[in-house]
């Protein structure tokens, strides 16, 4: 079979701009809800690191019957604290209580502040 030379083949000018305009469409829509959930994601952390914490603070409190007023006292006995999240033991009563912070760098551009407070019973 003999092609004829006269035909092109190919996508028109308005086919390949109609793909560029739904392509641009479906990015528009993708890319504000993927930063919802790593926005989403960053909070966890801190929630994750705060109930992590409450756990180290305990265990810190049955080897020593006191409560540490310090972050780096429980990462010395095991702690491992996620990236950029800022955690501070903010009130101890060093047999009865405690009370921490946490904030993370990229959760509600850093206005975001979690508390744990053992007497109220966890995260509040």
């Amino acid at each position: 079979m003999i092609r004829s030379l006269s035909k092109k083949e190919g996508f028109t000018l308005v086919e390949l701009l109609i793909v560029v305009a739904i392509i641009g469409i479906l990015a528009a829509i993708a890319i504000p809800q993927f930063a919802a959930y790593r926005e989403k994601a960053y909070c966890s952390a801190i929630k994750s690191d705060l109930a992590n914490l409450a756990i180290s603070e305990e265990a810190y409190f049955t080897d020593n019957n006191v409560y540490t007023a310090t972050v780096a006292t429980i990462i010395t006995a095991g702690f491992a604290q996620s990236t950029n999240v800022n955690l501070a033991i903010t009130a101890a009563a060093p047999t009865v209580s405690w009370t921490a912070t946490g904030t993370h760098t990229n959760c509600g551009a850093g206005a975001t502040i979690y508390t744990w407070d053992s007497t109220a019973g966890g995260l509040q």
